[in-house]
């Protein structure tokens, strides 16, 4: 038997006994459910995702109503699942696929490629499990197992390295047999989430133990090479807590791009000079009433943003700014509405002994 046909086999044969076979979107895997889950799981754990899942295919249930719904409602399904530049490349790609391929996902590599957000292995994963087409996949999950199991040294997200696990993911396919390219893919994912895991993985329990390079070597621990570290930057931020004489919030929406882009958020200022500066251009209050809130931290993937919230009851905006399309009063019960960044949803979000 051939190293492919053994690898591919053997994933095979665990899948059937160990894999997960009730995911929501495998019943039933339509293309639009396939690419949907695909771009939640994007560094999103499965059991994350399944909830948000299930409540946007709920209200979004194929291509069209994805591409015809507003932004903030599709940034709204999404809120608190981080990365947003998925929903935003989520929304996008369905509109094109409207304008472009008669409201369906294309079933092409190119013209899958071709769409925002959709990269190589979210291509293959989509060919492969809506259609059962031989399609490779490189997920974090396949890159551990393919390092480990071909001690393959380096960093896997420098080029070189990339270049060797997409021949070997390649190489593989050739042991799958006809019809079961879905399952394969999934099974793949399944093997490195739950088995081949980053730490403690339960090698003894492997079905690859007797061809993996990294077992025979005694480098399961070191592989895959970890990204050359740096400590995160940080960021301090002021966050401005503004409610008027309703108990309303007030918010702004961020950018079109960057950190949180196009999000409702709270107005944010890097020092009290510019929070001041602001305050005294857009409010009628006394910025010296701010009570200060207890600090927030939320991680990014490039630095770290510690946010020191100051709050204020019963302002207004001056009457030249109220009609500002960035800015609005919104009650307690429209912030589920809204796309709203999770460490400012938390920070909303009425807490035991305090009146909202």
């Amino acid at each position: 038997m051939s190293h492919a046909a053994t690898f591919a086999t053997r994933l095979l044969q665990w899948f059937e006994q160990s894999g997960r076979h009730d995911l929501p979107w495998q019943h039933p895997r339509t293309p639009y459910r396939v690419w949907l889950s695909e771009i939640m799981l994007q560094q999103t754990q499965v059991r994350v995702v399944v909830p948000y899942f299930e409540r946007f295919v709920a209200a979004l249930p194929d291509v069209r109503a994805l591409a015809g719904a507003p932004l903030d409602e599709v940034l709204a399904l999404w809120s608190g699942l981080g990365y947003y530049a998925r929903a935003r490349h989520l929304h996008a790609a369905a509109k094109q696929c409207v304008e472009r391929h008669g409201g369906e996902l294309p079933r092409d590599f190119d013209a899958l490629l071709a769409l925002p957000g959709i990269g190589r292995s979210t291509a293959g994963a989509i060919l492969s499990q809506a259609w059962g087409e031989r399609a490779a996949i490189l997920d974090g999950n396949v890159k551990r197992v393919l390092c480990r199991v071909h001690a393959v040294a380096g960093w896997p997200g420098a080029p070189a390295v990339e270049k060797r696990l997409w021949a070997l993911a390649g190489a593989h396919l050739d042991g799958v047999p006809d019809g079961r390219m879905a399952d394969y893919t999934q099974a793949q994912m399944d093997f490195g989430a739950t088995l081949c895991a980053r730490h403690d993985p339960a090698c003894a329990l492997c079905p690859l133990q007797d061809t993996c390079l990294a077992l025979r070597e005694g480098r399961v621990q070191e592989l895959p090479t970890p990204r050359p570290g740096r400590p995160l930057p940080e960021r301090r931020a002021l966050a401005l807590l503004l409610r008027d004489g309703d108990g309303r919030v007030l918010l702004q929406r961020r950018p079109p791009t960057g950190i949180w882009a196009a999000l409702w958020s709270l107005p944010e200022h890097p020092d009290h000079a510019a929070a001041r500066a602001w305050f005294e251009r857009h409010v009628r209050g006394d910025f010296d009433a701010a009570a200060v809130l207890e600090p927030v931290a939320h991680a990014f993937t490039h630095y770290r943003l510690d946010l020191q919230p100051l709050a204020w009851q019963g302002v207004d905006l001056l009457p030249a700014v109220r009609d500002r399309a960035d800015l609005r009063w919104v009650a307690a019960p429209e912030l589920g509405t809204l796309g709203i960044p999770a460490p400012v949803r938390t920070l909303l979000a009425p807490r035991p002994g305090h009146a909202r």
